[in-house]
């Protein structure tokens, strides 16, 4: 009798662990994100010839290096975001023989056709604010580049200015969509209110 009971008890614990259960994995998660309310601040360096509305929220960083050499000009600079971990990086050129317009906006469109190697996708607009002596273009990159949105602004004959965001992160444009989305915000603030000082 108690062999019997043994093996029906040890029976009726088999059966029980082969019960089918049905897991379902947790889906992905990415960390949340508190974006900062809106608010911009006066751009307003003494080595740089223009002026522009920046987020209270972002840091100017000074670039101090160009591959192991002084910058080309004092007024190379980040944007930088440190909820995000990232940046805009704003380049100034004095158009000149050295640096001609041409040249200049050739480089700007070597750059962003740089990223065409992982784009799905790139839509550029023209920029033009002739009230300010402002024109360029903006580019906006979709699919998993490294640089979401980049743009140049000149005013033709001696001033040019050429931005580019980027994340220190791995290009994953789902994740950071709403990110990138929010900075794209600042930047178009950024080109509505970017004047020449001269």
């Amino acid at each position: 009798m108690r062999i019997r009971t043994a093996f029906l008890l040890l029976f009726l614990l088999i059966f029980a662990a082969c019960k089918e259960r049905i897991y379902t994995p947790k889906p992905r998660a990415y960390p949340k994100v508190v974006y900062p309310e809106k608010a911009y601040k006066a751009f307003d360096e003494s080595t740089c010839p223009f002026t522009f509305d920046m987020p209270v929220y972002a840091r100017i960083q000074k670039d101090t290096a160009f591959f192991d050499q002084a910058p080309l000009h004092p007024c190379w600079f980040d944007i930088y975001y440190p909820e995000f971990d990232g940046r805009i990086h704003c380049s100034y050129y004095d158009i000149s023989r050295d640096h001609s317009l041409d040249k200049l906006k050739k480089d700007a469109f070597e750059m962003v056709d740089w990223h065409n190697k992982r784009a799905n996708y790139i839509e550029d607009e023209v920029v033009s604010r002739p009230e300010a002596r402002v024109g360029g273009m903006a580019f906006n990159i979709t699919g998993p580049a490294a640089s979401p949105f980049q743009f140049f602004l000149t005013d033709t004959t001696s001033h040019f200015f050429r931005g580019a965001l980027y994340f220190n992160t791995e290009a994953r444009p789902d994740s950071l969509a709403p990110v990138s989305a929010f900075v794209k915000e600042d930047i178009l603030r950024l080109i509505a209110t970017f004047r020449w000082k001269d």
